[in-house]
């Protein structure tokens, strides 16, 4: 910048050392005058080159400055994220766990119900009265209480009910339905016609008849309120709304199990949905 002054200058002062002299023509002078001008365009230019050069730097810098912000940004953002797949891998091995644990406490609690059946099958069993026969006649031993074979035709109850419940473990359901409304109308009046009842109720919930399956759980709260399948009965409602996307009365029918029983398996087993929903119950 300064070389360029100092040339325009030196220009300045041949111009106005000939003129002084009087040796220069019009023509020397208009020449020399388009020179100044030129000189004086390449300073400007020069000028406006700097300023630019100044304004490009500024820039820069600032991009320099934005991108450290950016970077260290990036960098936090990163450990949030980070931690936050922690938090959701912790979250995931929780859930994993309370399922596992779920799922044992399920089978645990049917296992529970297959031993009570057979309890109450082999009860049944020996709580039937005895056929005696004849009196013997005088003065002859006594004989031994002996019983009577069922005529021919005539079906044992408890067979009917064994038979439909075997059928229900291997997963024949129709069948096992039918038999036990079988037994259920044979037998109104036995100890384990609200277990038939119950055991319909159960079938068709495997059949995913989630509809029906309500409907049969209601027959067993109503018809039976004493029995204890009644927790039950309340438990697979929930599970059949849920499984029908009716998720409000779901949560209503198993909030309603923790109530009224409390202290049941089947209360664990609310609890334990409900928390798989979302939902922290006492």
């Amino acid at each position: 910048m300064s070389v360029m002054k100092t040339i325009l200058l030196a220009a300045c002062r041949s111009l106005l050392a000939l003129l002084a002299v009087g040796c220069v023509t019009s023509s020397d002078v208009q020449r020399l005058q388009s020179q100044i001008n030129e000189l004086q365009e390449q300073v400007a230019q020069v000028k406006r080159s700097a300023s630019s050069k100044e304004e490009v730097q500024t820039v820069n810098q600032r991009i320099a400055d934005q991108t450290q912000t950016l970077l260290k940004s990036n960098a936090t953002l990163v450990a949030k994220v980070d931690q936050i797949e922690d938090k959701m891998n912790n979250t995931q091995g929780g859930i994993e766990q309370t399922n596992y644990r779920l799922d044992r406490l399920a089978q645990q609690l049917t296992q529970a119900q297959h031993d009570i059946e057979d309890l109450k099958a082999a009860a049944a069993r020996a709580a039937a009265p005895l056929a005696i026969g004849p009196a013997p006649p005088a003065g002859t031993a006594p004989m031994s209480e002996v019983t009577v074979p069922a005529p021919a035709g005539t079906e044992d109850p408890m067979q009917t009910y064994q038979a439909a419940y075997r059928d229900y473990q291997r997963g024949n359901y129709d069948l096992a339905i039918a038999g036990f409304r079988d037994f259920q109308t044979r037998n109104p009046a036995s100890d384990l016609a609200d277990n038939a009842a119950y055991w319909v109720g159960e079938s068709l919930f495997s059949q995913k008849k989630y509809r029906e399956a309500i409907e049969q759980f209601d027959t067993v709260v109503t018809k039976y309120p004493k029995s204890d399948k009644v927790a039950g009965a309340l438990l697979k409602k929930g599970y059949s709304y849920i499984a029908l996307g009716e998720r409000a009365q779901g949560v209503v029918q198993l909030q309603y199990v923790i109530h009224e029983h409390p202290n049941s398996q089947e209360a664990a087993l609310a609890r334990q949905r409900l928390k798989q929903l979302g939902i922290e119950t006492r």
